[in-house]
């Protein structure tokens, strides 16, 4: 029995493979069909899966007889970074010295550094920065390297290089600064973060928004709301800082955890006031968010027009962000008409919009009624993801409803091909799989395994439902225990007594 579970779990895998390479062979050979009208960014950008090379493309350009300009690679490596495919923004870095483009600049190496510390890890971040010479390690390289630090939380190496910068004089902006009070932040060293600022004025380094804002944001996490407001008002005060939405809507989330509601009301008309002027749809959304948090549906829903006014259109984040605020108040009717709005708005269909919803009706245990919105939404032809699906299976889960929420985490799973980017949730994995172990018959177990395996790495939770089930079907589970022990996992102690009961002691016999 073992062999062939496994048999069957590594061809469910070679399956999610196999349809994986299928389509990123499709995008790679649509690209490449292009003729010479095509820019290389052309080619570049619809790669969008960060584990393909680009480099084949770069080589294949080059091969053709076609010309690289490094204004355009410079641009490439930009965009990739924007999108947050460093792996492949590393390659066309060094590919452009492995085919000797150009000279880097400083702030090419800079840039080189902080991706390498992305892909690679710090210890190749170090390398890098030691294998260049002192002309090449400029204040660029040096804040690289501290952002590098920063961003693996490192408090010790991070000051120790902070300090050798002010020696080398590379600490001239309120970026060094800005980094360290974010690590602060991170690691919840809030304190620390006011001297910070207070050394920046005093060594003639003017501080800029987020400098004020980090500072303002140590004060409202420590609940010092007279601090925060000093901060707040000196940033005011400042000819050089042009106020922004952000730092309000900061400042009035912590009025609303301090209970200070007119407060915070004050500082978002003061967000809104910025918004009016200089749109931002992001902003907008933030606050309607803090207007939830707040429990006044009828800003949320003014909110909703003025952005409508301004912004000309509701994109779908929009609606993602009212509806959650409406369902947090409760409105969910007013949600639901909401929804009606958004699905003849003419907007892609993007089924987090509705799943906002989904979550609303499952917090409030209304779990029946969300099943009912996802049947409507399928009888008019839309295919759900999987996190649809598994919002159902969560809800069901929390009350007790176990059956109902194995049925929608494999109808989560089975609609995984395609939508890669999905992980179900550990916690209703967890529930399910000893639910499974407990009560499931063998078929049902290894089913939901098989499908969960091509989702997830196989792990200790699969292997104990598998052997408590065939345990409990009166199945030898030899197959199962070697191949848990070649894993180096272990079998928890409620399956051993089962074991023991059924041969004597012997857990392996």
């Amino acid at each position: 029995m073992g062999s062939s579970l496994f048999s069957l779990l590594k061809g469910m895998r070679r399956i999610a493979v196999g349809s994986h390479n299928l389509f990123s062979g499709t995008v790679r050979s649509f690209s490449s069909k292009k003729l010479s009208r095509m820019s290389l960014y052309s080619i570049i950008s619809p790669i969008g899966n960060p584990k393909i090379s680009i480099v084949p493309e770069l080589d294949s350009w080059v091969d053709t007889g076609k010309s690289v300009r490094v204004h355009e690679l410079i641009h490439i490596i930009r965009d990739l970074r924007k999108r947050r495919r460093f792996s492949q923004a590393l390659e066309v870095s060094e590919w452009m010295s492995n085919r000797g483009i150009c000279e880097l600049s400083t702030g090419d190496h800079a840039i080189r550094l902080d991706l390498i510390g992305k892909v690679r890890g710090l210890d190749s971040a170090e390398s890098y920065f030691n294998s260049l010479n002192e002309e090449e390690r400029t204040d660029k390289i040096y804040s690289a390297l501290l952002n590098c630090y920063v961003r693996e939380r490192l408090s010790e190496k991070s000051v120790s290089h902070m300090q050798k910068m002010k020696e080398m004089g590379f600490v001239s902006t309120s970026l060094p600064y800005n980094n360290l009070m974010s690590l602060y932040t991170v690691v919840g060293q809030h304190e620390k973060v006011p001297d910070l600022l207070n050394e920046m004025k005093e060594n003639g380094i003017l501080p800029n928004n987020f400098s004020y804002r980090v500072c303002i944001n140590s004060y409202g996490s420590r609940s010092d709301i007279e601090g925060m407001e000093k901060v707040l008002k000196e940033m005011t005060q400042q000819h050089f800082i042009l106020m922004d939405w952000n730092t309000y809507a900061v400042v009035a989330n912590f009025y609303i955890k301090a209970g200070h509601a007119e407060k915070a009301v004050a500082a978002l008309k003061k967000a809104e006031d910025i918004l009016l002027e200089m749109p931002d749809g992001v902003g907008f959304n933030h606050i309607v968010s803090l207007y939830g948090n707040l429990g006044n549906k009828s800003e949320v829903l003014r909110l909703k027009e003025v952005q409508r006014s301004v912004c000309e259109r509701l994109m779908n984040r929009d609606y993602i962000a009212i509806l959650g605020a409406l369902t947090k108040l409760g409105e969910l009717e007013e949600s639901r008409l909401l929804l009606q709005e958004w699905e003849f708005s003419g907007n892609g269909y993007d089924f987090r919009v509705p799943n906002t919803i989904l979550i609303g009706y499952c917090q409030k245990g209304l779990v029946e009624e969300a099943e009912l919105l996802l049947e409507e939404i399928v009888k008019k032809g839309k295919t759900p993801i999987p996190n649809s699906f598994g919002i159902l299976a969560a809800g069901y889960m929390d009350k007790g409803e176990m059956g109902k929420a194995v049925d929608y985490m494999m109808r989560a799973l089975s609609v995984f091909p395609g939508n890669e980017g999905w992980n179900p949730n550990p916690k209703v994995v967890t529930s399910i799989l000893n639910w499974l172990g407990q009560e499931g018959d063998i078929k049902q177990v290894e089913s939901f395994v098989g499908f969960l395996s091509a989702v997830v790495p196989i792990n200790r939770e699969m292997y104990l439902a598998l052997i408590k089930a065939n345990l409990r079907g009166g199945k030898e589970v030899d197959g199962l225990l070697k191949s848990m022990e070649a894993d180096k996992l272990e079998v928890d102690e409620e399956t051993k007594k089962m074991l023991e009961n059924l041969a004597g002691g012997d857990p392996k016999n």
